[in-house]
């Protein structure tokens, strides 16, 4: 396609943008030491390590049960603009509890442009990020303490489409699929304007702005995939294993209809839907001290992946 016409195409559909303010995530994030931490009493030990993918190497925590395995394990893939920890440490939560209650181990990565990723963000796009999902996965499945026939893969916001995607492109590396407030269509989202898009026309890139953290070169090859990739086509066809797609009713930056539309794209028997009630975006990660709601909703993905990475 020339770029005369793929410009042309570009600016039809942008006229299906719906132009959506990005809810704003306070990230906290976890330092990086390379070596394992014990948690003593609880159930499970971290450590931060490098795992290698085609583009880009992915700073990452493992999360290990404590004990003999070998166990299940996960794969997590974080949304726009955060980073392996995710909103709030939304997964470091949710590994050591996945970790000391469900005996299921993990790992979450940084994509690039990230928190300690040193890549480029423009890197970022769909085919590096799905690979990057699969070589993760490929890194549990190599471990001695983890069933390599039962890893998982789940991911939030953009997180999620990455997961889908990963699921289809790989359906040999993952045995089910868990998103949290999934977003198979980003062009819904509408996390670029006509503007954003013209810039990275010119420069190869645009700046994708932020309240919580500097702003982000997000590629015009990006922009291409968001609006040109079928997401959940490419799952439905690729991947015949579970899904559960979570999401909450108050959420307005991703609109809970696509987490349906996900489990829509699903013949498996075992996949689900679960709306919960006055849940954002973010899980109510932020209103709630007590942080029911976050620990409800991993309640509901430890379950699902003890029946399905069984």
């Amino acid at each position: 396609m020339t770029y005369h016409h793929l410009s042309k195409k570009i600016h039809f559909m942008l006229k299906q943008i719906s132009l959506f303010a990005l809810v704003g995530l306070l990230l906290c994030s976890a330092g990086c030491n390379k070596k394992a931490q014990t948690s003593g009493e609880t159930g499970y030990r971290d450590e931060d390590l490098i795992i290698t993918s085609d583009q880009y190497d992915l700073p990452a925590t493992l999360c290990i049960p404590d004990g003999e395995g070998p166990f299940p394990a996960v794969v997590m893939l974080h949304g726009t603009g955060s980073n392996r920890n995710e909103a709030g440490n939304g997964y470091v939560y949710a590994s050591h509890e996945l970790a000391s209650k469900y005996r299921i181990a993990s790992v979450h990565i940084d994509f690039p442009g990230s928190d300690l990723s040193d890549a480029d963000s423009t890197l970022y796009e769909y085919d590096s990020a799905a690979k990057a999902a699969a070589d993760a996965a490929d890194y549990l499945a190599g471990l001695e303490n983890i069933r390599s026939d039962s890893v998982g893969v789940m991911g939030w916001s953009q997180g999620g489409t990455i997961a889908l995607l990963a699921a289809g492109r790989y359906p040999d590396r993952f045995k089910s699929v868990v998103t949290w407030s999934g977003a198979p269509d980003l062009m819904k989202v509408g996390l670029f304007s006509e503007e954003d898009l013209e810039e990275a026309l010119e420069k190869g890139y645009f700046l994708m702005n932020f309240d919580f953290r500097d702003s982000v070169k997000t590629s015009l090859n990006w922009c291409e995939d968001v609006m040109g990739t079928d997401v959940l086509d490419e799952f439905e066809d690729g991947y015949k294993g579970p899904v559960l797609a979570i999401a909450g009713t108050a959420d307005t930056t991703v609109d809970p209809a696509q987490s349906e539309d996900i489990v829509d794209a699903s013949d498996n028997g075992k996949s689900r839907l679960i709306l919960v009630e006055g849940m954002d975006h973010t899980l109510n990660i932020f209103s709630e001290e007590d942080k029911h709601t976050l620990y409800k909703v991993i309640d509901e993905t430890g379950n699902f992946f003890t029946d399905t990475l069984k």
